[in-house]
């Protein structure tokens, strides 16, 4: 089988194509501001349609266009900073958690989660729906799963329906003692749901924090975050955290 030469691979088009707009974002564009339509842009820089959308979907994933709905493309503003989970000893819903409940249904959960929670595969849970908003703008919305059994004490009157409930779910649950965490960070394209809670475009991409709260010796809860790539950066600390940081201004290469 023979070896590639990576050397002697020519770069893509369109990746050439990112560098150039790239500067040209840098001297002609302010943040915020709508960049020219797709037909306008192909022509200026002499390059067909598709290789364009290739180079402003590349764009849009290292954060420096934002798609926006009924706007177009727009330059977008450096990333925010937004502190995740950093805290190993605090259950969700803990008094500085900067998550916001919004709902919460008892329903079957996806096969992997089950796996996940050793739940059955039709046995339901607490499905916890939470949004998190950052300089009045959303930056990421979570799924919350709790099985029954982690909130055996739960009843109808403390837990009557939407917000109460899923509040009423978090502090049941924080009865526990936390005896850890674990946490995976990958990327993702934003589903329908997702993509209108964060006022993104379906299919934008997406940074996904899967969380497992441990206790018992079992997954006691399981949180799946997704985060708008576009607006977040995720680093890792010393302790094995996760953080968002305020991005320094991008820096040359």
């Amino acid at each position: 089988m023979g070896t590639t030469q990576l050397e002697s691979v020519p770069e893509p088009k369109y990746w050439h194509l990112k560098t150039v707009l790239s500067e040209a974002l840098d001297s002609e564009f302010s943040v915020g501001e709508i960049l020219p339509n797709e037909r306008d842009l192909a022509a200026r820089f002499g390059v067909a349609r598709a290789t364009l959308r290739q180079a402003l979907e590349q764009l849009e994933l290292e954060g420096r266009l934002q798609r926006r709905r009924g706007v177009g493309t727009t330059v977008a503003p450096p990333r925010m900073g937004v502190a995740v989970g950093t805290d190993q000893d605090a259950w969700p819903g803990a008094p500085d958690d900067a998550w916001q409940s919004v709902d919460c249904a008892l329903a079957a959960p996806p096969a992997a989660v089950a796996t996940a929670l050793e739940t059955g595969a039709d046995e339901p849970v607490h499905i916890v729906r939470r949004s998190r908003v950052s300089h009045g703008q959303p930056v990421a919305a979570e799924l919350l799963y709790i099985p029954a059994s982690s909130v055996p004490d739960l009843t109808a009157i403390d837990a009557p329906s939407g917000a109460a409930r899923a509040r009423a779910v978090l502090r049941e649950l924080q009865r526990l003692e936390l005896e850890g965490q674990d946490r995976a960070v990958e990327l993702g394209s934003a589903r329908a749901d997702d993509a209108k809670e964060l006022d993104r475009l379906p299919g934008a991409p997406v940074l996904v924090v899967t969380t497992r709260f441990l206790a018992e010796g079992r997954t006691a809860a399981l949180s799946v975050a997704t985060y708008r790539a576009d607006t977040c950066r995720l680093t890792f600390g010393d302790t094995g955290g996760v953080e968002i940081h305020h991005g320094p201004e991008r820096q040359a290469s």
